[in-house]
């Protein structure tokens, strides 16, 4: 399994907005593409204005062929520039399980 973690910072005062466009309409098309969802989350301490989200993959190669499929969705593409409003940068990582992670 494979990690990936998403970092964006939204601009001041669209956190909210942000929240609830992910969650009225974002998930819905995401989850039954991208799949393992395994958290959603807001900075409260340090840098403020951050959303972070993980994804599950069994591998790099499901984890390429899943966001391919959720880029060609036209409801994603249709999506995209009302999210896109909302965020001042993005990041995004691969994380590789240790030999002792609880997550495999």
């Amino acid at each position: 399994m494979i990690v990936e973690e998403r970092i964006y910072r939204i601009r001041s005062g669209k956190l909210r907005e942000y929240l609830a466009l992910v969650q009225g309409e974002g998930l819905a098309i995401q989850q039954p593409i991208l799949g393992n969802l395994i958290g959603y989350f807001v900075s409260e301490i340090g840098p403020l204005n951050h959303v972070v989200h993980m994804w599950g993959y069994a591998d790099f190669e499901d984890r390429t062929a899943r966001r391919q499929q959720l880029s060609e969705d036209p409801r994603w593409q249709a999506f995209i520039p009302k999210l896109a409003a909302l965020i001042e940068t993005a990041e995004n990582r691969i994380l590789l399980p240790t030999a002792f992670s609880p997550l495999k």
